[in-house]
This record gives structure tokens, C-alpha cells and sequence, in this order.
């Protein structure tokens, strides 16, 4: 699998590359070492070298997380990431009966790893903090995930929307439970250090 034509094809042309990911065969490992590992690497990478490196500024002012605490908050954000891929797959997986699906974990775990994609790369935009804002492009996420759980999970058409927002809002949850816990890691108020 070629990281950038995968990312490319998902986010070009989704449903047939949907078709393509169903198809095939993975695994657990292989998806985090030649996938999950890599693209989760970026946010946090782009992160610390936006907050520890490049600083916050504004009016004359700026801020830079000191770099200790940038590295502690990126390992942590990382690690997060590389967890919530296989929490969310088992949601998926154990959600997907009740709305008609296939309960199937290793297809539940390639939606997991391949439809963050779009948020995964849109968290370079954190080099610059400035520019952070454009990271709602990784919103396009939600739609891959709407357009790959039906397939890859045989959800019944009519049944695939309740599926996705229900997934959506469980996901939501775990992301504001993973964002406090790398919160945690940032200094000032809303940090512990």
C-alpha cells in the first residue's frame, strides 16, 4: 500500500477507494506501522513545532510553550491518537449489529485507521498557529467516515446515517476526553504544569 496515493485516493475519490479498502486484507500491525503510526505522527509533530518552536503571538506579543513541555504534550497527544484508533474500532464494531451491520473487527478497524486521514493531515496547518484554523478542513473526515462505515461494516442504506451519527458522537466524546488529558500536558491555566 502506498502511503500517499492511499491518502490521495481517499480524499479525491472516497466511495471507490472504500471499495478498494474492503477488499482487502490487513492487519492490526500493519496498519499502525505502515499507516496509523505515520500519519498520526503529524498533528503532534506540526504541534510542537507551532507552540514550542515557532510561538503564539499576537499584538506585539507572542508565547512559546517551553520546549519540555511542547515534547510532553506532543508523546502524549500521539500515544492518545494511536489508542483512540482502536477504541473507535471497537465501537464501531460493537455498534454496527444494532444498526443491521456485519460485526467484524478487522473491517471496524480499517474504517478506524483510514478515515481520520483528513484530519491527520490537516494538522500541519499547527506549524504555523496562525494558520491552525485551517485544520477544519480535517472535518472532511466525518464525511469518510459516513462514506466507508456502510461499506466496509454492510450496514443497510437506510440505516447508514444513524449509524455515522451515532459513531460521530461517540467519537466526539473520546476526542474531548483525549483533549483533556493531552490538555493536561500544557502549561497556563488550562494545563497542570
Amino acid at each position: 500500500m502506498n502511503l500517499v496515493e492511499r491518502a490521495k485516493n481517499l480524499i479525491l475519490t472516497p466511495a471507490a477507494e472504500w471499495d478498494k479498502i474492503s477488499s482487502e486484507t490487513h492487519t492490526v500491525q500493519g496498519l499502525y506501522t505502515g499507516w496509523i503510526m505515520i500519519l498520526a505522527a503529524i498533528p503532534a509533530i506540526a504541534s510542537f513545532i507551532g507552540f514550542s518552536l515557532v510561538g503564539v503571538g499576537a499584538f506585539g506579543l507572542s508565547y512559546r510553550v517551553p520546549v519540555v513541555n511542547g515534547i510532553a504534550h506532543a508523546i502524549a497527544s500521539y500515544l492518545l491518537a494511536l489508542g483512540t484508533v482502536y477504541v473507535f474500532a471497537l465501537i464501531i464494531d460493537g455498534l454496527s449489529p444494532k444498526f443491521g451491520g456485519e460485526k467484524n473487527f478487522m473491517q471496524a478497524f480499517k474504517v478506524a485507521a483510514f478515515a481520520p486521514v483528513a484530519s491527520w493531515l490537516a494538522g500541519v496547518f499547527a506549524i504555523l498557529p496562525a494558520l491552525a484554523i485551517l485544520s477544519l478542513l480535517g472535518l472532511y473526515s466525518l464525511y469518510l467516515l459516513y462514506v466507508g462505515l456502510p461499506r466496509l461494516m454492510k450496514t443497510p442504506a437506510d440505516k447508514a446515517m444513524p449509524y455515522t451519527v451515532v459513531v460521530i458522537i461517540v467519537g466526539i466524546v473520546i476526542s474531548l476526553v483525549v483533549g483533556a488529558l493531552t490538555g493536561i500536558m500544557l502549561p497556563g491555566r488550562a494545563g497542570g504544569f
